[in-house]
């Protein structure tokens, strides 16, 4: 039974995931002829499609595959609590869909920010997957940078980003109760 949940988990989750980054790759205007944004173009697409004629985009935000990731966490909570013989409350699980994806999408962020910083101590010349997380963590980046500019050479908004983060994290965890943030 763990290991059936966990397969569940790790597939359901990686492919919030790549929901998620369809989602941002639009917000951020990012290169969708990039092979990495291909990928994920790709991967949604035949899911997405089919929403899009019922579900039209609002302004830049792509609500098809916001409806999707609230689908796939939905979708993920419903086959393991068959697997486990509980209960389905439609309303609780539309709440902790929606507490997930914001949750998903704050844990892509803080690994996206990290990847950005060890790639850039390597990076030489064009990459594709360093030109994507350039364009989708730069919305976030720059805000920070213009308040705290680089000090010798030195980028310090990735930190600053990262410990406002953890400090909001840490604010809602103890203000939200426990069941909404799991």
């Amino acid at each position: 039974m763990n290991a059936l949940t966990f397969l569940i988990n790790t597939f359901f989750d990686l492919y919030l995931m790549v929901v998620i980054l369809r989602i941002w790759l639009q917000l951020a205007r990012a290169d969708f002829y990039n092979p990495f944004s291909q990928f994920i173009v790709k991967a949604t697409h035949p899911l997405i499609a089919p929403m899009r004629r019922v579900l039209p985009s609002v302004g830049r935000f792509d609500t098809a595959s916001f409806v999707l990731a609230l689908l796939v966490v939905i979708a993920k909570l419903l086959l393991i609590s068959l697997i486990a013989g509980g209960g389905f409350d439609i309303l609780l699980f539309l709440v902790f869909a929606l507490v997930s994806v914001v949750k998903k999408a704050g844990v892509l962020l803080f690994w996206m920010l990290i990847i950005r910083a060890i790639l850039s101590w390597f990076n030489q010349g064009y990459n594709p997957i360093v030109m994507i997380m350039d364009q989708l963590t730069e919305p976030v980046l720059a805000p920070v940078r213009r308040i705290i500019p680089p000090i010798g050479g030195l980028d310090l908004s990735v930190m600053v980003v990262i410990i406002g983060m953890n400090f909001i994290n840490m604010l809602l965890a103890q203000y939200v109760p426990y069941w909404a943030i799991i």
